[in-house]
């Protein structure tokens, strides 16, 4: 009997061995997403989108709860992720693309570091635009040159505050910001109601999820796309990089519309066990194939072109390890 239990017992270790590490992480809490924003906004849709079908490549299937945190352009859910989160995998958010270079380019020392961060994957590759509503004398971003033009903007830190002193300096726009919009949503609102003639920027994948209508029924106006290549539904919307002509000038923008390749990017606080991010990443992964997960996405028009967790830590890296002179550059630009 003795000798039986033992190969029994050799037997159950041997089985347990052979299963993947990341599978033998049962996850028995809740999982909570955070999201860098207001409900109804880009980030918040395609967050529940991922919440409604997440669960059931995760170990245990967890229920996946979505909580909204606005505030300071998303600085206000990086700093929770990063100080106040449970560090087993329970907790993730998800942000625009301006808390990501905040550290390195913000004023203050916000309290996080990203590189740090626990990244579990990005759901597409992304464009923003500098748009303007359709009866605005707003056609092109030349119209913007020669006369001012107001935008909406939701806080320090998201792009909606940083990209117009860009442009006013790069391409002599007359870009006039006009900021403390809670959230996308908002300011969306702010554009309809005629009380901001545009937004710079906002993302393709947002504004498709947002106002579906606003390209469909060609109810604004693309002044210009912000990203490494122009997105293949807008071939005739200029694109930011194709207009500037020094090198040291398409360096810096290479440096802020990197986070644009890696968007609705999605991350755990540091310090998750390497085990559970493992799970968290082939899960999501899993996820993005998901046929059930892919239908819903077409019938929202959200965009899926998905990065691997280990992808997106690795291109992360690679922004905080930029030079400082570009770094200082860039600050120069966004300082008050």
């Amino acid at each position: 009997m003795s000798r039986c239990r033992g190969l029994l017992l050799v037997g159950m270790a041997a089985a347990l061995a052979a299963v993947p590490a990341d599978a033998q992480e049962s996850f028995d809490r809740p999982i909570v997403i955070t999201v860098a924003g207001t409900a109804g906004g880009g980030i918040d849709l395609y967050a529940r989108l991922l919440a409604r079908h997440w669960s059931r490549h995760i170990p245990g299937r967890p229920g996946i709860t979505v909580q909204v945190m606005p505030g300071a352009g998303g600085i206000r859910a990086a700093s929770y992720l990063a100080k106040a989160a449970p560090r087993d995998g329970t907790a993730v958010a998800t942000f625009a693309g301006g808390p990501l270079l905040e550290p390195l380019i913000g004023a203050r020392d916000p309290g996080y570091d990203m590189s740090r961060f626990t990244w579990i994957g990005a759901m597409n590759k992304d464009v923003g635009l500098c748009l303007s509503w359709g009866p605005s004398p707003f056609k092109t971003i030349d119209d913007a040159r020669q006369r001012q033009m107001i935008v909406a903007g939701t806080g320090a830190g998201s792009e909606t505050d940083t990209w117009p002193g860009i442009l006013n300096d790069l391409l002599g726009t007359r870009i006039k910001l006009v900021t403390g919009y809670l959230g996308s949503q908002e300011s969306i609102l702010a554009i309809e109601r005629g009380e901001a003639d545009g937004r710079c920027t906002i993302s393709l994948s947002a504004l498709k999820t947002v106002r579906p209508d606003w390209l469909r029924q060609h109810k604004i106006n693309v002044l210009l796309q912000v990203g490494l290549e122009k997105a293949r539904e807008l071939p005739d919307a200029p694109l930011l990089l194709d207009l500037l002509t020094r090198e040291e000038d398409r360096q810096m923008i290479a440096f802020l519309v990197t986070p644009n390749a890696i968007a609705r990017h999605f991350a755990a606080p540091p310090g998750v066990p390497p085990s559970r991010a493992t799970a968290l990443r082939r899960a999501f992964d899993a996820t993005m194939q998901d046929e059930e997960f892919l239908a819903e996405a077409r019938r929202m028009q959200a965009d899926i072109a998905p990065t691997r967790g280990e992808e997106v830590d690795a291109m992360v890296a690679r922004i905080y390890a930029t030079p400082r002179p570009v770094i200082e550059r860039v600050k120069k630009f966004l300082a008050p």
